[in-house]
């Protein structure tokens, strides 16, 4: 009995390790198809509806789909109502899974081409192309969940040898309507274990078609199973930003709302589900002698049409969802709304390998903006001399420079957190540019923190810039901060994907480098002809020669975005 029930666990792990090897197969051949295509199919709530219905249908997991979203919402990229229609879309699209497991996995023994496909699979995944391989992982995923189910139905208790078994379960049948409130609630909590709607319904499915349990219990299991499933997005909002936590509620009061009114017109519900299927010339579910093929298609049908239904009544009330779970996830009223908090990778989990990027581009383009910042603070440390406001921006700059690393490194552990074996090989070129890029930025800060020093250096010497000095270097600086906007204009089109070449940079860059040299030789003249101060020129050169390492470090920027495409 033990060995049974220690191999209907592994059936199980067998049965989602498949889902997830199929689902990333699926999402590694994709790629940024999946990127362009949830980004442009979100300009209605109709287009939005149905990209959750087939992004869902093709890597068959409403959570993935979720967090996804999830993950969209917190990095800027989909808005919340986007995000809400998208989510009832992937309620949709999850109903597909019930069909391929009550079709294939009971009708259709599938399990019999499962190891000629794992055969077939293997074959492809030791390909040099890697899209060959992507398919290969998802033929051998596929492969494993419908070997996986067939071990579960063969591993599970036989009810007419050991009856006491799950005696108790039958007994959960005898309460009248608090018997489908039991049920429901073990389909929520049997969903919230396994992390899988998909595995519960595999289960659910299992369980009526051995007659464990009634039609009508195996439906209240399927409503419980849809507020289980949103779990998997609030636990990947939790530690996310407060549009991330309201797009996870979201999904949650969609789903409650629809199992509240499914619960209430629970028999006529199930009523509507039986005359379906008697077109199809089956038997009604509902009937006790209804068989196999019935019941399985009833359980499937209720799943597709309560997920339509819900979508169809709450569709055109998404403003209202969103107001209201914006009500229920307020704003933190001490919310610390600065420049130096992360605002697009905190979504906890990463949703999916390829998408992930996306959020740390995005973080990156912030970094950026932060580093300009920094800019202005060395600009007005340069201009305060020798005052207690000189020392004030020399923090600021101090601040920055541990600002930058801080950054830093959480993008870094961000983008270390992404499997290197779910990638593919453009992401992964996109990867090692935001490494460099980022690294870049860092020095950026660096500078920064330098400049303060140099200041300090000339102020404990009693040394002061000349107005004509400080008019060059204010001539730099602005020289250094456009360079800033043609670096962040060539990100920003970078994430776009319309960054073809990289002139801009050049031009800026070699003004920099024009205007260094020019001030160099000015320099050199001027002590040559005793018109300047020896220490005091000094200074005034590590001060331009710190601003022509910035420009240095963003003409790098562009040129790892540009290599990065190639």
């Amino acid at each position: 009995m033990l060995l049974q029930i220690l191999t209907l666990i592994g059936a199980l792990g067998m049965f989602l390790y498949g889902m997830n090897q199929m689902s990333s197969g699926l999402q590694k051949a994709a790629g940024d198809k999946m990127r362009s295509f949830l980004g442009a199919m979100t300009s209605n709530p109709f287009k939005r509806v149905m990209t959750g219905l087939g992004i869902t249908s093709i890597i068959q997991s409403s959570s993935a789909t979720t967090v996804m979203v999830v993950s969209f919402v917190n990095a800027g990229l989909l808005t919340l109502v986007q995000a809400v229609g998208v989510i009832m879309g992937a309620n949709i699209g999850t109903t597909v899974t019930a069909w391929l497991i009550a079709w294939l996995g009971f009708k259709a023994d599938i399990s019999l081409f499962a190891v000629p496909l794992m055969a077939a699979g293997f074959l492809l995944s030791i390909s040099s192309k890697e899209r060959r391989k992507n398919i290969g992982e998802l033929i051998v995923g596929f492969s494993l969940l419908f070997l996986g189910l067939s071990l579960m139905k063969e591993s599970v208790p036989d009810l007419n040898q050991t009856p006491e078994v799950l005696e108790f379960i039958r007994q959960w049948t005898d309460y009248g309507f608090w018997s489908v409130l039991i049920f429901l609630v073990f389909g929520t909590l049997l969903t919230l274990v396994l992390q899988s709607s998909s595995a519960t319904m595999a289960l659910t499915l299992i369980m009526v078609n051995l007659q464990w349990i009634p039609f009508e219990m195996a439906a209240a299991m399927v409503l419980g199973e849809n507020i289980g499933t949103t779990i998997t997005a609030n636990i990947a909002a939790s530690v996310g930003n407060t549009a991330a936590k309201r797009a996870a509620m979201a999904h949650t009061v969609f789903n409650v709302f629809g199992v509240i009114w499914a619960v209430i017109l629970f028999h006529p519900f199930l009523a509507l589900v039986g005359r379906i299927i008697e077109l199809f010339g089956l038997p009604d579910p509902n009937m006790a002698d209804a068989g196999g093929t019935s019941t399985l298609y009833g359980i499937s049908m209720l799943h597709t049409l309560f997920n339509v239904f819900n979508t169809i009544i709450l569709i055109g009330f998404t403003k209202q969802i969103v107001k209201l779970v914006s009500k229920i996830v307020k704003e933190k009223k001490n919310k610390e709304e600065d420049e130096y908090r992360l605002q697009y990778i905190e979504a906890g989990p990463i949703a999916t390998a390829e998408i992930a990027t996306e959020a740390a581009i995005k973080e990156t383009i912030h970094f950026a903006e932060i580093s300009r910042k920094g800019l202005g603070y060395a600009i007005k440390a340069i201009q305060a001399g020798k005052s207690e406001e000189f020392e004030k921006y020399r923090k600021k700059l101090v601040q920055y420079e541990e600002i930058s690393d801080r950054i830093e490194q959480e993008i870094a552990n961000y983008l270390n957190a992404i499997p290197a074996a779910e990638i593919s090989e453009s992401t992964r070129g996109r990867i090692k540019a935001l490494y460099r890029i980022i690294g870049e930025l860092e020095s950026l800060g660096d500078s920064g923190e330098s400049i303060s020093r140099i200041l300090s250096r000339k102020n404990n010497h009693n040394q002061r810039f000349e107005a004509s000095a400080l008019n060059k270097l204010h001539e730099m600086a602005d020289l250094v901060d456009q360079c800033y906007e043609v670096m962040l204009c060539n990100l920003r089109k970078a994430e776009e994907g319309t960054l073809t070449e990289i002139s801009n940079a050049y031009s800026i860059e070699e003004k920099i480098n024009n205007t260094r040299n020019f001030l160099r030789d000015e320099v050199i003249l001027a002590l040559e002809s005793k018109q300047s101060d020896y220490h005091s020129t000094v200074y005034f050169m590590d001060v331009i020669s710190e601003f022509e390492k910035m420009g240095d470090y963003m003409i790098n920027i562009s040129q790892d975005l540009i290599m990065e495409k190639a």
